[in-house]
């Protein structure tokens, strides 16, 4: 068996580990408690993926050894027989969401073969990412936002009052912001998720043309994961705010502070993604229960086919 083919084979476990949390947190929507609905997702996808075939390694995780109680950068998961599998996840992409019931806050897991995704530090990153179909280069992040506004409307063939670009809604983004409306380019702000944000680029969810922003350095690796089985372009670059920070990157090999990182340096080789919906959103419908039984909606891609899956499950409610 291939590799690749061992990695695919993991694709349920990975879709029920990551309903599991899901369920979870989603016992904590709309009470106000964003720590607690992290924790009971960290703890349910924690012990389903320690249930799965593989020798899986977590290298985006919830933080340092010392920081992260469980699901930590480094450490180790599965039943240690199987596929050597790096991992990067969050376990609850929008806890603040998740804590006010707002929509998007999913569970979001990436699994690749060893080596294959970029062991960011938990620092910033400045990001910006247009789906497939494209000209290479055709937005690039030392250009202005004006610029890649332009840009991506000539190359869709488009005016740019028909391009939305998708930001975060804080206030470091206000020149983005004012950038796209220079070109005349269409805003959609979003309070928190920018993963899914980004996905939207690509087709799926909420329809935008470009996303772009600074988020943090692992949510990137986890879009550009997404965006490597679906098709997209990405460009990334860390942002150090301190020494600390630039001493987290020096531990997990990052040497070149300035580089300017594509889709196939972020998520370089074959990978699964898993999104699983707790409240509903652009992607996903969120947890339901009815008649005893608990209801999610789970996004499995893969970059080996290029598939997409919409899996909507039901199991006896705990």
């Amino acid at each position: 068996m291939s590799d690749t083919q061992a990695l695919t084979n993991l694709a349920f476990q990975a879709v029920r580990a990551a309903e599991s949390a899901a369920i979870a947190a989603s016992g904590w929507i709309g009470r106000g408690e964003k720590e607690l609905a992290d924790q009971a997702a960290v703890d349910a996808l924690r012990t389903g993926l320690n249930a799965m075939p593989m020798k899986g390694r977590i290298v985006i995780g919830e933080g340092e050894r010392d920081e992260a109680p469980m699901l930590f950068i480094g450490e180790e998961v599965g039943t240690g027989e199987g596929p050597e599998i790096d991992i990067a996840l969050d376990p609850l992409e929008g806890t603040t969401l998740t804590a006010k019931g707002q929509a998007n806050a999913l569970v979001l897991v990436s699994f690749a073969l060893r080596g294959g995704l970029l062991h960011a530090p938990d620092t910033y990153m400045d990001k910006i990412a247009v789906g497939p179909g494209l000209p290479d280069g055709v937005v690039d992040l030392d250009a202005s936002p004006a610029d890649n506004v332009r840009n991506l409307a000539k190359a869709k063939g488009v005016e740019t009052s028909e391009i939305t670009v998708c930001i975060l809604e804080r206030e470091r983004h206000q020149p983005i912001i004012d950038g796209v409306k220079a070109a005349g380019g269409r805003i959609r702000l979003i309070p928190d998720g920018d993963v899914a944000g980004g996905m939207g680029t690509a087709g799926l969810g909420a329809g935008v043309d470009m996303y772009i922003g600074q988020g943090g350095a692992p949510e990137g690796v986890l879009l550009a994961s997404a965006l490597r089985c679906i098709g997209g372009q990405m460009q990334a670059r860390l942002v150090f705010r301190n020494d600390d920070e630039r001493a987290r990157a020096a531990r997990t090999g990052v040497t070149d502070l300035d580089r300017k990182y594509d889709v196939a340096e972020l998520a370089a080789s074959h990978c699964l993604f898993v999104a699983a919906g707790v409240t509903d959103g652009d992607l996903v419908d969120g947890v339901s229960f009815s008649d005893g039984m608990a209801h999610t909606h789970t996004l499995l891609l893969d970059s080996a086919d290029h598939s997409i899956r919409r899996i909507r499950s039901a199991r006896p409610a705990a």
